[in-house]
């Protein structure tokens, strides 16, 4: 361009005499210039700072631009490997073939996941609300009390010790706090087993987190039963890939992804606000995982599989929440049972159903009726380790019920009898070591609320969280 055109008298009239031709000038696209027409008003001022700009950046060096070109080349070929249909879907299907409406809410989409997230946090904030106006009163009715951890007296030697060396001393670092302090060995003994429970959560609060839990899991299993009982691939499972992926999304089949994987995704984030427990970093890779199997499946329509499998761990979640809230409200008897009952219901669905009903499909199946392709194999391996970590919890559980049944009284299971674990949350730690303290010292008893007690989750290492 010859430069700017500048308005005068509401005409535009080009700088120098050239360069910008006029509508009036009669010249159409043949001859240089526009077509025919009334001669356009004045440009918005925002209008000519836009031209303005542009004009400044392509005078800057080609330097910049071709950098600019180059990174944005970058993530064009990162975007285009991203969504490839070569790894997505199977063979002569594209992503255009799945534009078309379909029935209900058409075929899954990626851009579906985004809805997610404000949902995650309407569902966050239900859960304040619940703890608070449902979950807080149930637990003061059942008797837990509200009341703060005994606070272990001032000593500015021992909190150094403490925060910066150990939180177990043992004897010959109690013998040299004994003489520098002059205290006797119990004593601060007791003030460690004091300093350990002050850091512990008060069972109010870990009551308030399982009630939420032990709804969410319970209303959302009951729904993935009413769903799946009038679906076919429910009956028959080889249903699951007839027409794939050519299998339109219901809204009740939306509902349960959306409401599954906002859940998960609400869990991921109040994680860093709940109680911390020693698997923190478990439970958060557990998390991410089933959050990335959760949109994997429902972006390349395996939808159906996945309601499956959604509904088979939803079963055993809500029996093991519903134990540990029995647990909290010393209900031995209710709480050996739901662990009980728990316990069968986990080894049956992940060790019985799931390997042999829904591996089964996902690998012979499914290479039957529509063959391999590259994220079919990622799914199947995502399912496999999935397997793996069924088989780790199971042995974990069997471990724990092996214990109770050894340590119990008259054959039952007194489940707060197992004091050590594998994967124990804080409130569990060291439980062993307090309890012979409480044997000898009369100080063991003076924690609110229990806290020097095994009162963790049933001192089992699958209590903390599945």
């Amino acid at each position: 361009m010859g430069g700017e055109a500048r308005w005068v008298g509401g005409e535009a009239r080009p700088p120098g005499g050239g360069g910008l031709r006029l509508a009036r000038d009669g010249k159409g696209p043949e001859g240089g210039g526009r077509r025919p027409g009334p001669a356009p008003g004045p440009p918005p001022r925002g209008f000519l700072w836009l031209r303005r700009q542009l004009r400044l950046w392509r005078r800057r060096p080609r330097g910049g631009s071709k950098m600019a070109a180059a990174v944005a080349g970058a993530l064009s070929l990162l975007w285009g490997w991203l969504w490839s249909e070569r790894f997505w879907l199977p063979q002569n299907v594209s992503w255009a073939d799945l534009e078309g409406p379909g029935d209900g809410y058409g075929y899954p989409r990626a851009r579906h996941i985004l809805s997610v997230f404000p949902v995650a946090a309407g569902i966050f904030s239900v859960r304040l609300l619940f703890e608070r106006f449902i979950a807080k009163p149930c637990a003061l009715h059942v008797g837990i009390q509200d009341n703060d951890p005994y606070l272990a007296q001032p000593n500015a030697i021992l909190e150094k010790v403490f925060i910066s060396i150990t939180k177990y001393p043992d004897e010959k670092r109690l013998e040299g706090l004994s003489k520098q302090l002059d205290w006797d060995v119990r004593k601060i003994q007791c003030w460690f087993r004091h300093r350990r429970n002050q850091d512990k959560p008060p069972t109010l609060t870990k009551f308030c987190e399982s009630m939420w839990r032990f709804t969410f899991y319970l209303c959302i299993f009951c729904y993935g039963i009413k769903f799946l009982w009038s679906s076919p691939w429910f009956w028959d499972i080889r249903q699951c890939w007839h027409s794939y992926p050519y299998q339109p999304l219901t809204s009740g089949l939306y509902y349960y992804y959306i409401m599954e994987l906002a859940f998960y995704w609400s869990l991921m984030f109040s994680q860093f606000i709940d109680i911390k427990r020693k698997d923190f970093l478990i439970m958060f890779v557990h998390h991410l995982a089933t959050i990335g199997l959760i949109t994997f499946s429902y972006i390349n329509n395996m939808v159906r599989v996945g309601t499956l499998i959604m509904c088979l761990h939803d079963a055993s979640d809500f029996l093991l929440e519903a134990a540990k809230l029995a647990n909290y409200a010393k209900y031995q008897r209710l709480c050996d049972t739901l662990f009980v009952i728990f316990s069968a219901v986990f080894v049956v669905t992940r060790l019985g159903i799931y390997p042999f009903w829904i591996l089964n499909t996902t690998f012979f199946e499914s290479w039957e009726i529509i063959g391999p392709y590259p994220s079919w194999w990622l799914f199947n391996g995502l399912l496999l380790i999935l397997q793996f970590l069924h088989v780790f919890w199971s042995y974990l559980i069997v471990r724990i019920a092996f214990k109770a049944l050894i340590r119990g009284k008259a054959g039952q299971f007194h489940l707060l009898h197992v004091s050590k674990d594998d994967r124990s949350d804080v409130e569990s730690s060291s439980e062993e070591e307090d309890m012979a303290t409480n044997m000898k010292s009369p100080c063991g008893s003076s924690s609110s609320n229990g806290a020097n007690r095994v009162n963790g989750h049933m001192g089992s290492s699958y209590w903390a969280e599945e």
